[in-house]
């Protein structure tokens, strides 16, 4: 088990929910069975890769738009949405304590972007996933949050820049 005091945040229940009817682009879900191509994709639901016969569906979402919704922040021109890649029914979500971060295959490059309370970005950081992925992306994630002014950080993919999760501090 991971020692990290850092949580990687799967969308949560309740935006998986529209997400499912509707995503954040006004596009009605269309989900389809994985096959042998589409399995390994990232799934944000469960923080997971999908697997070969599972029904799936790619919908555009916005992560830093329904935290400001929740926060009150205001981002701006941070507001981005993109797609991401989910379960088409309901799952059982991310593992209560996992043993590792999500999609850690090492030599993958990550981007770890930061933002502050008014959802703005506030510094970034380039990650090539080391051998040893958990101890990695804790000092990364020691790094942004050492800075007071960070709120959250983003995990995004640098080939797609696809949105993976998301990681505040833990309540001490």
């Amino acid at each position: 088990m991971t020692t990290t005091t850092y949580t990687p945040r799967a969308i949560p229940p309740a935006a998986l929910a529209e997400l499912r009817r509707t995503d954040d682009a006004g596009r009605a879900c269309r989900p389809f069975t994985a096959d042998a191509e589409a399995a390994g994709n990232p799934l944000r639901c469960c923080l997971r890769s999908s697997r070969e016969g599972e029904r799936i569906a790619l919908v555009s979402y916005a992560p830093l738009r329904r935290w400001a919704a929740e926060t009150g922040a205001e981002p701006g021109a941070y507001d981005e949405q993109g797609p991401v890649f989910i379960h088409a029914e309901e799952c059982a979500g991310p593992p209560a304590a996992p043993e590792a971060y999500p999609f850690d295959r090492p030599g993958a490059l990550r981007t770890l972007r930061r933002y502050d309370a008014a959802g703005r970005i506030v510094g970034g950081r380039l990650l090539e996933i080391p051998e040893a992925s958990n101890e990695g992306f804790d000092r990364a994630f020691a790094e942004a949050f050492a800075d007071p002014a960070v709120a959250l950080v983003h995990v995004r993919a640098v080939e797609y820049g696809c949105f993976h999760y998301e990681v505040r501090r833990d309540a001490p």
